[in-house]
């Protein structure tokens, strides 16, 4: 015997017995049994999941609640402007000149709006009056929402204008918004009862509730009050009349003379210039010509061509403009029945009274035709007797 069988290792001896070889087979058999029934397993769980999701794909999908509206106008009209603003007065649309700016400019854009009657009761999320609501969003401040809408709507009223007079334009709003407002402001609070008669207002409607006459007028000079104090945190309100009144002169006589002999400060169309200088010069303009303000009278004195650039942009954005201050109709602009119609529709009973009383004569006249008269009746009664 060799020296390799006699180092052959043990454990390949023994797997070459039979009895070694015999009990691989039972192990391999036990391994087939084991794995057969780990892919019936398998098998089975395959398919629990698989009817699991065909159980989920059968039922029916619970509905998607959509969310709640976050504006005041639920039932809006897409594409449809709603506006929130001040209530209308017998001699302006409104006392805010940044409502008014933002109904003038929806009316040269001729941009389908609505005035939302809220009797005073809402403001927009930052507190303030005017705001619109478009698509069910919100936006609010005069400026944020003649951007907005005009991109939206692709609506530009500076399209035409020159890169210079893009500057003149936003230096000269600034000027009227952040100088001129606010001697507008001091004047109308210094005064509060000659501005209640200068505005026609109702105090009822002014300040959106039904109470006592004195205490309205508590409330509305409580109001003025306020507006004063913000007045003199902006700086102007700490001057004197006569200074303040200065101010507001010097800001006159730039418009005029920026103006000149144009019908509008570009040219023959009004840009956005055109509705911020309209609705603050507005405030002046329209007061009850009975109520005498100095700044007023100096304008028609010193200025009168601003006075006639404000009628005819008034006419321009307000055809209606009578109309609506003497029915203090927030929503003049929107069509409205014909008058023909509504006459018509008022005329109904009246003309079925009439047929109904011609009926009743006809009928009368019938019955007297039908009736012999008595003398006729006599005559007969007559004759018969001498015949007889």
């Amino acid at each position: 015997m060799t020296a390799e069988t006699e180092t052959k290792p043990v454990e390949q001896q023994v797997q070459d017995t039979p009895k070694a070889l015999e009990t691989k087979e039972d192990v391999k058999k036990e391994e087939m049994v084991a794995k057969d029934a780990e892919e019936k397993t398998d098998d089975k769980a395959e398919k629990e999941d698989k009817e699991k999701k065909e159980e989920k794909v059968e039922k029916p999908k619970k509905e998607v609640v959509p969310p709640k509206p976050t504006v005041h106008k639920a039932d809006y009209q897409n594409d449809v402007v709603y506006l929130y603003q001040f209530m209308r007065t017998p001699v302006i649309p409104s006392v805010s000149p940044h409502c008014l700016k933002v109904e003038t400019w929806l009316r040269l854009a001729g941009l389908k709006y609505e005035n939302v009657d809220h009797k005073q009761k809402y403001k927009s999320k930052k507190g303030q009056l005017p705001f619109v609501e478009l698509n069910g969003e919100e936006i609010a401040d005069s400026a944020f929402i003649i951007k907005q809408l005009g991109d939206k709507f692709n609506v530009d009223l500076d399209a035409a204008l020159s890169p210079e007079q893009r500057l003149t334009a936003h230096s000269t709003v600034s000027m009227i918004e952040n100088h001129f407002a606010w001697i507008i402001k001091s004047i109308v609070t210094a005064t509060p009862e000659t501005m209640l008669d200068a505005y026609k207002l109702d105090l009822k409607r002014y300040l959106g509730v039904v109470l006592p006459g004195a205490i309205l007028s508590i409330m509305y000079k409580r109001k003025h009050r306020m507006m004063a104090k913000k007045v003199r945190a902006h700086g102007i309100g700490v001057h004197k009349p006569e200074e303040i009144e200065e101010f507001g002169q010097q800001d006159l006589r730039v418009l005029s003379d920026l103006l000149g002999e144009k019908e509008f400060f570009f040219g023959e169309q009004p840009s956005t210039m055109d509705v911020v200088a309209f609705a603050h010069l507005a405030q002046l303009v329209y007061m009850d010509p009975e109520v005498s303000v100095s700044l007023r009278n100096w304008l028609n004195e010193n200025t009168p061509n601003l006075k006639t650039f404000c009628d005819r942009l008034k006419e321009r954005a307000f055809p209606d403009w009578e109309e609506m201050l003497a029915n203090l109709d927030l929503n003049s602009h929107l069509p409205k029945p014909p008058p023909e119609e509504e006459k018509k529709e008022e005329d109904k009973p009246e003309e079925k009274k009439e047929e109904a009383k011609q009926e009743v004569e006809e009928k009368e006249k019938d019955t007297k035709e039908e009736a012999p008269a008595p003398e006729e009746d006599n005559k007969k009664t007559e004759e018969k007797e001498k015949e007889k």
